[in-house]
């Protein structure tokens, strides 16, 4: 797994690279049962890198308060990943 976060002004994006069903079903559990304890709620959609790699999305519009980097930083930490550009 590895991950990207873009932002800008009140945006920010967090896209986590997965592979396989298992894997997937990891990164989606994990990041429902931390972005269910927040107020704010993201965007989110998946797509596919490659044959092997898919991505899940995670966008944060007007987060005017920049509630949603603590929110990525605990994805982060909890699904160990150690790549993040």
């Amino acid at each position: 797994m590895d991950a990207k976060v873009r932002s800008e002004e009140k945006f920010v994006k967090l896209s986590i690279a997965y592979e396989g069903k298992e894997e997937g079903e990891l990164v989606c559990s994990t990041i429902d049962k931390i972005i269910s304890k927040y107020d704010i709620k993201p965007e989110m959609y998946t797509c596919n890198l490659s044959n092997k790699k898919d991505v899940v999305v995670i966008e944060y519009h007007d987060d005017v308060e920049r509630e949603a980097g603590g929110i990525f930083e605990e994805i982060i930490k909890t699904l160990n990943i150690t790549i993040c550009d």
